[in-house]
């Protein structure tokens, strides 16, 4: 795996570098603002770009759009200091499949990378239920009850019959923030079979990522629902 570093901290960039070389995890290049990661994802086409967002001459979420705007597959993780609201729902608007915390921990940030490689955004504890409660507010802005709502609005109401009962508990506890591993741990299950579950869920619902499988959940109120056993 390729990775760019995009940091104007050199003491935090030369730390990151260390720490993915220990884990055998290439660092393809270093840049110390948005301009010159635009320029490098250009030129090194990495796997994963891990991303800060307070940088000078261009910041991490402009560089993020100007980047998916080049490249709509790369694959940019925003790491940062910031636990702003606005910060997280900009950074996914803007293109990044993952948003982490710079207080992670170094097996929790690695583990984070190889998911962003294969597809599964990574977020930091409690971030993922912040934005599933963006994703209902924004579709329900007058906090309107789901019930009362007109047969046109319902009409995504059939997809869950494409559900299992599994896949349903597995998507009310992805909904409610957990990580996979918490997941398994809550269903008696291992994370590579929480994996091959919300691979189905998206395949099943026609979604692309994570933040797509949020953003339906959040829109169908799936928080309410309580699964069959």
């Amino acid at each position: 795996m390729k990775v760019l570093l995009v940091d104007d901290n050199r003491l935090m960039l030369e730390g990151l570098h260390n720490l993915l070389d220990a884990h055998t995890i290439e660092v393809a290049g270093v840049a110390h603002d948005g301009l010159d990661a635009v320029k490098m994802a250009r030129e090194l086409e990495p796997d994963v770009i891990l991303m800060d967002i307070r940088m000078p001459r261009c910041d991490g979420l402009t560089a993020t759009r100007l980047i998916k705007a080049e490249n709509p597959a790369a694959k940019i993780v925003i790491l940062t200091t910031s636990t702003e609201d606005d910060d997280l729902f900009e950074a996914i608007k803007s293109g990044a499949c993952g948003y982490l915390l710079k207080s992670i921990d170094t097996d929790a940030l690695v583990q984070a990378l190889h998911e962003a490689r294969q597809g599964t955004p990574p977020f930091s504890p409690g971030l993922a239920v912040k934005l599933l409660e963006e994703f209902k507010r924004v579709s329900n802005p007058t906090n309107e009850p789901l019930s009362s709502k007109s047969s046109a609005e319902k009409n995504e109401a059939p997809s869950w019959g494409r559900l299992n009962a599994r896949q349903m508990q597995v998507l009310r506890l992805i909904s409610e923030g957990l990580s996979y591993k918490e997941v398994g741990a809550r269903l008696f299950l291992s994370e590579r079979t929480i994996k091959y579950h919300m691979g189905e869920i998206m395949h099943r619902l026609h979604l692309e990522n994570r933040a797509q499988v949020l953003a339906f959940a959040g829109r169908m109120g799936l928080t309410s629902y309580k699964p069959t056993e």
